[in-house]
Parts: structure tokens; sequence; C-alpha cells
């Protein structure tokens, strides 16, 4: 296990009728950015309860709504005039990932002195950010509690991430009724979401962080155990909740420390996203068969542990259960409606080389938790699973 730094004060407010809690929680006086996505917000409650909630407590506010899933800079800077323009002090962000997203870079670019875009484009600090709370409505991306966004930018077809301890949500409501209206899409989407984001800190090489195994490993048991139920219609509350706070769990910080991380599969999976429009889950759903093949020797000894400890393989050569895990893994994200491999979705021929050279010119290369992904590596990958 290396050494680590952790910290965490995202205050979490889980359960039925908890987003009236945000009237304790966002300061008095407070000139508040609603910011929200397409619209469901007000057929589903989620709205009303907010706003209720903002009156209660006295609060100004001004809307801002069409927040689009992988969350444009365009759009975006456009709720930052209106911040500026309104004096607004604290941003609350209502909706899925993509919201809270784009809440956070909202949030840092209202008092950023330069152009906002070379937070992304080319790392500049974020000093200071308004405060920022969140009101979950998704169960995918885990950013209700972490400092990270990832942007995209119609102009030049790119999608950026970024983090800043400034971004921090100061608070997260997550209450599973809100999820009930979603398409079955949806929330197919989050369960793999989330079950990647542990593969991407857990399937890499061993690190003596035994603690930190068994808890990654606990979060993939749960997502396989209750997908059916969270799927089902009508969903279960229990099954709801549990895959809301795995997301969570998933991707805020807790699995992460002291072990070697990978991210290749999203940092490919977003080039398919900005260059194809491919949902987020999917393109990760779609490029890790191809990740797993390209790296499965230096993933050997994980592969294993993954195959007895999550999927219960024991018995039989090695490489028989390799196979096994990777097979089912793929059949869990089918199973959800979410496509394995990239063969369904008639990509370019060129794709991995173009892919391969974007993330090469940006920098990216070497990804991975060895750093041994090079552009040669990308495209292989990407071959792989547009075979699949």
């Amino acid at each position: 296990m290396t050494p680590f730094v952790f910290h965490n004060p995202v205050k979490v407010l889980f359960g039925k009728g908890q987003i009236e809690g945000i009237s304790r929680e966002i300061p008095k006086g407070a000139r508040v950015l609603l910011a929200y996505g397409g619209g469901s917000i007000k057929t589903n409650g989620v709205y009303d309860q907010t706003v209720s909630a903002l009156g209660k407590a006295g609060l100004f506010f001004k809307e801002f709504s069409g927040i689009e899933p992988n969350p444009r800079f365009e759009t975006l800077m456009r709720a930052v005039e209106l911040a500026r323009a309104e004096k607004l002090d604290f941003v609350l962000a209502v909706g899925g990932g993509s919201v809270a997203d784009g809440c956070k870079f909202i949030a840092a670019s209202i008092p950023f002195a330069g152009d906002p875009w070379t937070i992304l484009s080319k790392g500049a600090k974020v000093p200071s950010a308004v405060p920022l709370g969140i009101v979950l409505t998704l169960p995918a991306t885990g950013s209700e509690m972490n400092a990270y966004a990832v942007i995209s930018r119609a102009e030049t077809s790119e999608k950026l991430a970024f983090g800043s301890p400034a971004c921090m949500p100061r608070f997260a409501v997550l209450d599973p009724d809100t999820t009930f209206t979603l398409p079955a899409r949806q929330i197919g989407n989050g369960i793999v979401d989330a079950f990647v984001h542990v593969l991407e800190q857990y399937l890499t090489y061993p690190a003596d962080a035994p603690l930190q195994d068994r808890m990654a490993e606990a979060v993939l048991a749960t997502l396989i155990e209750i997908a059916p139920q969270a799927m089902a219609e009508p969903p279960s509350f229990e099954a709801r909740a549990s895959l809301m706070w795995c997301a969570t769990m998933a991707l805020n910080g807790v699995i992460a420390t002291g072990v070697p991380q990978d991210w290749s599969t999203h940092l490919i999976g977003h080039e398919l996203t900005a260059l194809y429009g491919i949902d987020h889950a999917r393109t990760l759903a779609g490029v890790w068969p191809g990740l797993v093949a390209e790296k499965r020797q230096t993933k050997r000894a994980k592969l294993l542990q993954f195959a007895e400890r999550v999927w219960s393989l024991k018995d039989g050569a090695e490489e028989s259960r390799i196979d096994q895990a990777i097979a089912r893994t793929c059949g869990f994200f089918e199973s959800v409606g979410v496509p394995a491999g990239l063969k369904s979705y008639a990509l370019p021929a060129e794709t991995p080389s173009i892919v391969a050279k974007r993330l090469d010119e940006r920098g990216g290369l070497p990804m991975g938790e060895q750093k041994d992904i090079d552009a040669k590596a990308v495209q292989r990958i990407l071959t792989l699973a547009m075979g699949l």
C-alpha cells in the first residue's frame, strides 16, 4: 500500500424526504443558481421539492436549465454569465452526474480570472470556486462525492476532465425515490458506469491493500446482486437505494486510497463519446473487453482474484477462470442492456488510429497503471474491441 492523504468533506443526506434538508445546508442569505438538465425534474416532483426547500429557507435563486448529458462548455458558460450578472454565490445542481459535473465547472468558472477552458485544456489551477450542493437524481458517476468533472466542447469535439478540492460539493442529497421515473437505459448505464469505476481502481496489480480490495469487491458483488431488482419495473426501493450508494462509494476516493489506478478505459471511452456521441457508460462496456484482452498478462494476478472473489470461480485452469470471469462480466453488462464490445456501433475503420493520435497529441499517453499503454496499444485495444 502506498502512502496517501484522504479527505472527503461532503455531507451526505441519504434516504426518503431528504431534499427538504437543503434548507439547512445552504447558508442564509446565499444567492443560488439552481441548475438542472432537460426538465425531467419538473415531472417527477424533484423540482417542486427543491423549490419548496429553497423557499422555506428564504433563499433568492435564479434557474438555469438545459445542461446536457456530457455537459457542453458552450452551455455551461451561459450559466457562468448568468451567475456573474446576478451575483450568485452558491450553485445547486439538481440532476445526474452530467449536471453535477457541469455545475462543478460553473462553480470553478464564476470567480476564475482567465479563460475557463484552460482549466480543462491546460490544467489551469482552480484557486477558488463558488460553493456547490447536489441533489442527485441518477446514480452512476459518483460525482456527488468527489472533486472531479468531465466536460465536452462541441466546437472542438473534445471531452476533457479536471479536478480541484475547491469543487468538492458541500453536501449531496441522495433520495432513491428520485430514480423511479428514469428509463431502463439510464439505470443500466448507471450500473455499468459504477462497475467500471471500481474496475479501474481494482483490476490493476496487487498492492498489499487487502481492505481496499475487499471493499472494491463488495461494491462489485453488490451491483451484480441488486441489478435485476434495480432494473425491474416497478423497481425495488431497496435495490435502487443500494445502487445509489454503490455508485457513490465507487468513486468517492475510499477504494482508491493507497492503490494503483488504471483509467485507460475511461480515457479511450471519452474520445468515442466526443467523436461519435456514444453514451459514456456504453463506451466503457465497449472498450473494456479490448483493454483487458490487451493487458491480460499485466493484470493476471488481479484477474484471478476477481474471478475467485467476485464471480466465485475457484476450480479449473487459471486461463479458463480468467476467460470465464471476462465472459461473465461482459454478460453482466449485456444483462442490463449495455452492449459489451464495440461491434454493434459500426465505427469507422480508422477509429483506432484517430483515437490514438488524439490522445497522443494531447499528452495523454502513455497511460494505465503501469504507464505502458502507448499509441500502438490504444490502436490494438480498439481494434480488439471493435471486433467484439
